[in-house]
């Protein structure tokens, strides 16, 4: 962390116990594999990198002898993550740093018997997800269009159904005070009106997104 950096961009980070204190006081959403999170201004991971953490911790205690359901529920546990940063080399460190915890704890259990689509569907997700982007003005960094956030749920068996919404209609539609879609606590939710929707596929297929027709 450079002074400039803390001057110009008040980028400090938060230590590993600092987090894993504030994340014990919503424990129970850390251990929910779909429960989403989202760290607006995310730096490199700190945060995300200790939820993911506890999510593979309870996917490996429950799936690790399955292997086909082991990677659909990091899958589940990776789309649930979002970041955003104004700093570009963060938000590339934040995406490798999840995508390196996920390969390493794949390979404890599996041997480096790895699936070429599984680490392809990794970093797509982590590539909608970890936004290089300006949460004061919404707008992301490269394109200087309105943040897009993709919410991707899993809608029968392998198969994942990728929405897209603008971030500002997310965070501005709350006509119950805290309900957006990083809301999942229980409470009535109402989400505004998706920018694109795309047709249900194989979580091991993403990139081959197609979408539906408004």
């Amino acid at each position: 962390m450079s002074i400039d950096r803390v001057k110009e961009f008040a980028e400090v980070y938060t230590s590993e116990k600092d987090v894993n204190d504030m994340l014990d006081i919503v424990n129970e959403e850390t251990l929910r594999i779909d429960s989403r999170f989202l760290e607006p201004a995310c730096g490199n991971g700190n945060f995300l990198v200790q939820v993911l953490i506890r999510k593979i911790n309870v996917i490996t205690k429950r799936y690790k002898n399955s292997k086909v359901e082991f990677e659909r529920y990091i899958v589940q546990a990776i789309s649930s993550l979002y970041g955003i940063d104004i700093l570009k080399d963060n938000v590339e460190m934040c995406r490798k740093r999840l995508f390196d915890l996920v390969i390493e704890n794949y390979n404890k259990i599996y041997e480096k018997n790895i699936s070429q689509k599984f680490i392809k569907t990794i970093k797509y997700i982590l590539s909608f997800n970890i936004v290089w982007g300006d949460a004061l003005s919404l707008l992301d960094q490269e394109s200087k269009q309105p943040i897009i956030f993709a919410e991707w749920s899993f809608v029968t068996g392998s198969l994942i159904k990728r929405t897209d919404y603008i971030f500002s209609d997310l965070i501005a539609y709350q006509p119950f005070e805290k309900d957006t879609l990083f809301s999942d606590l229980g409470e009535k939710v109402i989400i505004p009106d998706p920018k694109y929707s795309y047709k249900p596929i194989h979580y091991l297929d993403l990139e081959k997104n197609v979408k539906e027709k408004s």
